[in-house]
């Protein structure tokens, strides 16, 4: 307690004196200040007695502090640079999710997925809220030193616009995609509202004009059809019918857009900051597992046969690999003053210091808030008949919201 009480009394001395401090470092009127990087004011802060004297209080606490558990994990599955951590994060969203379809049942419901959609919507919005939005506005703290953050002018607007910009981007694609399917409500287009129900009864409607009243003409008939009547029913399952089949494919280019955007998402978060990108990967993950199942019952529906839909599912993987490595592109060299130089305070995005790179953390954080909301609270809010069920179904999904926001939350705090 000692200790802590040191280390608050050291902000506190700072706040207070920053100002004189930096009048003694000719911070304050040098004629040369517009021309000074971030990371050149931040280091003529450093020299500062009491920033010097805040920095050895704070990395004092941190190293009388345990390594968490989390940690130390991440440290085992992410120990290389940005570029690579975030290729290895993209492969763990990419790969288990979509092998363990060869254990899902071709007959699953995805209204069965209720529990485990509500589960990562409280990771995704957890992961949002207590991660992408302090990072992108405050930044990340950092063990062994004090960390200034410059307000100027607009900066806020303009990431508070990148946030805007990524949120009525998954607006356009499920607006665009509802269109293309005649306005049917296809909530799960853009590969997110998994264990939809509406979209489920959709399908159903879709296919009693096609492979169930076919199914069901044959179990009555079955008794009293001959070979021929048979063999003709088989191939009318086979023609599921056309706008169905349509809504498969559609789904399959949205889920390839969608996964770009989770593929953004890793790359912007690992050059954020290592922790930033590991609480990033593990809410793209929770929500990775019902999204695939999602679409995967999805294409079973559409007519695909199960070896189809799991290589489909394989092929709009790419797609997060791809937009990984245009995040990797942006950040490298979108990033910073030409020729390596650093950038001057204001010489960036209409005149602040931000970069293009720096705008994919805000388009990520609107992507994953019209994930959390827009596209999935809808189904959580849908309603049967049952009361007493329902309110048993409503108290398992809460649970479940709490429960993954509770994991974003906990690695928060330990990180």
């Amino acid at each position: 307690m000692a200790r802590r009480g040191a280390f608050r009394t050291a902000i506190a001395s700072c706040v207070f004196v920053l100002a004189a401090c930096a009048a003694a470092s000719q911070i304050k009127g040098s004629p040369a200040i517009d021309s000074l990087s971030l990371e050149e004011l931040d280091g003529r802060l450093q020299t500062c007695p009491v920033v010097q004297e805040l920095n050895t209080a704070k990395a004092a606490h941190f190293e009388a502090a345990p390594s968490s558990l989390t940690t130390q994990l991440f440290s085992v599955l992410f120990p290389g640079s940005p570029a690579v951590n975030a290729l290895l994060a993209t492969l763990y969203i990419s790969g288990p999710p979509n092998f363990l379809l060869a254990l899902v049942p071709t007959n699953i419901d995805p209204s069965s997925l209720s529990v485990m959609v509500a589960f990562a919507v409280g990771g995704l919005l957890g992961d949002t809220l207590f991660h992408l939005l302090p990072e992108i506005f405050v930044g990340e703290d950092e063990p062994d030193r004090a960390r200034f953050v410059l307000v100027e002018p607009n900066r806020n607007l303009i990431l508070g616009l990148g946030i805007l910009v990524g949120f009525m981007t998954f607006v356009a694609m499920d607006k665009g995609l509802r269109i293309a399917t005649g306005g049917e409500g296809h909530d799960h287009s853009h590969g997110h509202a998994h264990g939809d129900e509406k979209h489920a009864r959709t399908a159903d409607v879709g296919l009693s004009t096609g492979a169930n009243t076919v199914q069901g003409e044959a179990k009555l008939r079955k008794k009293g059809d001959n070979k021929k009547d048979q063999a003709d029913e088989q191939s009318q399952l086979k023609e599921i019918n056309p706008s169905v089949k349509l809504g498969g494919y559609l789904n399959l280019i949205a889920d390839f857009t969608h996964n770009i955007t989770d593929g953004l998402a890793m790359s912007a978060s690992f050059y954020a900051s290592p922790t930033i990108g590991a609480t990033t990967t593990v809410a793209v993950f929770f929500h990775e597992i019902p999204h695939e199942v999602g679409d995967f019952a999805l294409l079973i529906q559409s007519g695909f046969s199960k070896r189809a839909a799991m290589a489909s599912q394989f092929v709009t993987a790419i797609g997060a690999l791809m937009g990984t490595l245009i995040g990797i592109a942006v950040q490298e060299f979108g990033s910073g003053g030409a020729d390596g130089e650093a950038m001057p305070r204001n010489g960036g995005l209409w005149g602040t210091s931000l970069t293009w790179g720096d705008m994919l953390l805000p388009f990520t954080a609107g992507t994953f808030l019209y994930v959390g909301t827009v596209a999935v609270i809808p189904e959580l809010l849908e309603t049967g008949p049952n009361k007493g069920e329902e309110l048993r179904k409503t108290l398992t999904q809460f649970a479940a919201v709490a429960a993954g926001a509770g994991i974003m939350l906990y690695i928060s705090w330990h990180e």
